[in-house]
């Protein structure tokens, strides 16, 4: 449920509550939401680690001893060495269990901080300022972090919940284009869990709806034991697949789209569902602006490949698809049919 918060002083910012029990933690959205930071960590802080990129230009207060600690642009920055070189930092910053470190950017940022958080020290404390729209209605919440390994995305993460995340609109002003647009294809995934009509929302309300249904998801299925929160994934697992093969040159967000409508093509080859559906996935992509066409070389052997380390794989190839009873995980999906619908789309 998205409840507006009647005792904050900025107009407009919505809060959303993550159940789970005594680790339960608050969602702000909305326009200077940010400056709530300092009153959602944790008492017991005297030292904050802010993490972030030079490109991010984010400034926040936490209201105590902090200290900055860039690191690199781009996917890459996703890796073992610089969770390493994270690690270090604290050391050398004195930060202790009490402490705590805040992630403030786009989704590298908090899969990076939160993982790099739940490690250090066997685990301190994190919370997350989103500033970009993938973020906001998906990357920071819900407590996934991760960092890539050649051989596929997120390879190497845990679950380390937060204990607050800040989405403030604001922030979304300086996005570049591309950027903006690769958000709106995470966007997008909602609308088929349930959240339609995301488009014709003013923005902060597009973002706590989408922050409301992940919320609802994790808070039934925090560790995907019962397979629901697996669905937060539809589109993703060729998505995945794709950065991974194009090194990161296509955004997340694009990937993602690609991957809605290859699921939704994948489930009408397996007559799960009708093409009236399929044009239904189409129709959304391109209504938030996004292509569905393949990167120009992509190879359907490696795409299966890659696609066959999916973390949700236990059975061969597992996907997330559309049905008579809406999404669930199928696995066990035979690679000659993927390869076929990969080939339509233009896979060679």
């Amino acid at each position: 449920m998205v409840v507006r918060t009647p005792d904050r002083p900025q107009a407009g910012v919505i809060r959303v509550t993550v159940p789970l029990g005594e680790r339960a933690y608050d969602v702000l959205v909305g326009a200077g939401a940010r400056d709530e930071l300092a009153a959602l960590l944790p008492t017991t802080a005297k030292r904050a680690a802010i993490v972030t990129q030079e490109p991010v230009g984010v400034k926040v207060d936490t209201g105590r001893e902090q200290s900055v600690f860039m690191v690199p642009d781009g996917e890459e920055a996703k890796s073992i060495p610089v969770v390493e070189e994270l690690c270090r930092a604290f050391a050398g910053f004195g930060l202790t269990r009490a402490d705590v470190v805040v992630g403030v950017g786009g989704g590298v940022v908090t899969d990076l901080a939160g993982f790099a958080a739940s490690v250090y020290l066997r685990g301190v404390a994190v919370a997350h300022v989103a500033t970009t729209l993938l973020a906001q209605v998906d990357a920071a919440i819900g407590g996934k972090t991760g960092v890539n390994l050649p051989e596929g995305k997120n390879l190497v993460g845990s679950f380390w919940q937060p204990a607050a995340v800040v989405c403030d609109t604001e922030t979304l002003a300086s996005l570049p284009p591309r950027q903006l647009a690769s958000g709106r294809g995470e966007m997008a995934k909602y609308e088929f869990l349930g959240v339609p009509g995301l488009g014709s929302l003013p923005m902060e309300e597009a973002v706590a709806a989408c922050v409301a249904c992940k919320v609802e998801v994790v808070g039934a299925d925090e560790r995907e034991t019962s397979g629901r929160r697996a669905l937060l994934n539809y589109g993703h697992t060729l998505a995945h697949a794709l950065e991974t093969a194009g090194h990161y040159d296509i955004l997340h967000g694009e990937a993602v789209a690609i991957g809605l409508v290859f699921a939704a093509r994948l489930a009408h080859r397996m007559e799960l569902i009708g093409e009236e559906r399929v044009q239904a996935h189409e129709q959304v992509v391109s209504s938030f602006d996004l292509g569905y066409e393949l990167p120009a070389g992509s190879r359907a052997e490696e795409l299966i490949t890659l696609m066959g380390r999916d973390k949700k794989a236990v059975e061969g190839l597992t996907f997330v698809l559309d049905g008579p009873q809406g999404l669930s995980v199928r696995p066990g999906i035979d690679p000659d049919v993927v390869g076929q619908v990969l080939l339509e789309m233009g896979a060679r």
